[in-house]
C-alpha cells in the first residue's frame, strides 16, 4: 500500500489509562481499546483532523506528521457497519465541517461536551409504524430470570443460584437496549446487573471475587453498552476472576445504542 507524508493521530501509551473517552469522538471508527489502552485501528481510517485530541483528560493523543497511507472513505465506511455505527452520519472531513451537526446541543443550545456515553441522541425513525403489543407479543414471550435479587451489591456470593452456574454480568443499560436480552442472554443463567459509572467497582471487584472463589462458576459472559465508561464492567470482572485464582471460560459482549451486539472476545 502506498504511503505519503501526512498527518496521523499518535497516542503516548505512558499517558493513556485506557479510559475511552475518545473513542466514540472519533467519527471514523479509527480508535479502539486494546489490553487497556487506546489504538490506532489503521492509518486508512484516521483523517488526521484530531477530533479526538481535546476528549483525552491525560493528552495522550497528538498529532504527527508521518508516512501513512491515504485516509480511505470507502473503506471507513465498511469499517463502521462491521462495527455497527451509521456510515451515513458525517466523517471524515465533512465530520469536521460543522460542530453543530455532529453534537447534539446541551442545555441552553450549547454543544455537549461531557462524558460520550451521556450524550443526548434521537433513535427515532423518520417514521415509526406503530404495532399494538397484543398483536406483536402475545404469547410470544417469557421471562427467563431464575433468581432474586439481580443487583450485585445486593446479591449473596453464598446463593445457591450461583453453584455450577453460567454467570451473566450485565449493565443496568444493556437490557433496555438489546431486545432479545431474555432468551438470547438471560436463559439458563444466573445473573447480576450494575453500573461501574455510578457504583463503587472496587466493591463491585470484592462481591465478583467471592462470587468465583465460593462457586464453580462455568462461564462468565459481560454484557455492556459501547460507551466507554461501561467497558469498566469488563475490567472488573477480569480483575476478580484473577483474583480468585479460576479459569472461567470469558464472553465480552457489546450492546451498541441501536441494540446491536458484537462479540468482541471470548
Amino acid at each position: 500500500m502506498a504511503t505519503s507524508l501526512r498527518k496521523v493521530i499518535t497516542i503516548d501509551e505512558e499517558k493513556c489509562d485506557g479510559c475511552g473517552l475518545c473513542v466514540p469522538s472519533c467519527a471514523e471508527g479509527a480508535l479502539q481499546i486494546v489490553n487497556g489502552k487506546a489504538g490506532l485501528v489503521s492509518d486508512i481510517y484516521c483523517d488526521g483532523l484530531g477530533a479526538c485530541l481535546g476528549e483525552c483528560p491525560r493528552g495522550a493523543i497528538a498529532v504527527e506528521e508521518r508516512a501513512a497511507a491515504a485516509y480511505d472513505e470507502r473503506a471507513t465506511e465498511e469499517h463502521l457497519k462491521a462495527l455497527g455505527r451509521d456510515p451515513s452520519l458525517p466523517h471524515g472531513p465533512a465530520a469536521h465541517a460543522s460542530p453543530a451537526a455532529t453534537q447534539a446541543p446541551g442545555p441552553g443550545g450549547h454543544a455537549f461536551g461531557g462524558c460520550p456515553g451521556s450524550r443526548m441522541m434521537d433513535l427515532r425513525e423518520a417514521e415509526e409504524t406503530c404495532v399494538e403489543p397484543e398483536a406483536a407479543f402475545a404469547g410470544s414471550l417469557k421471562s427467563e430470570l431464575r433468581q432474586w435479587p439481580v443487583k450485585l451489591y445486593l446479591v449473596s456470593p453464598n446463593a445457591p443460584y450461583f453453584q455450577g452456574a453460567e454467570l451473566l454480568v450485565a449493565a443496568d443499560c444493556a437490557p433496555i437496549a438489546y431486545a432479545a436480552f431474555h432468551p438470547d442472554y438471560l436463559k439458563g443463567k444466573a445473573v447480576v446487573i450494575g453500573c461501574p459509572k455510578f457504583d463503587d467497582v472496587d466493591h463491585y471487584a470484592q462481591k465478583l471475587t467471592a462470587i468465583f472463589k465460593t462457586n464453580d462458576i462455568r462461564k462468565v459472559t459481560v454484557l455492556h453498552m459501547e460507551v466507554p465508561c461501561c467497558y469498566g464492567l469488563v475490567q472488573v470482572v477480569q480483575k476478580a476472576i484473577a483474583a480468585a485464582g479460576k479459569n472461567v471460560p470469558f464472553e465480552d459482549a457489546t450492546v451498541n445504542i441501536r441494540g446491536d451486539v458484537a462479540v468482541a472476545a471470548v
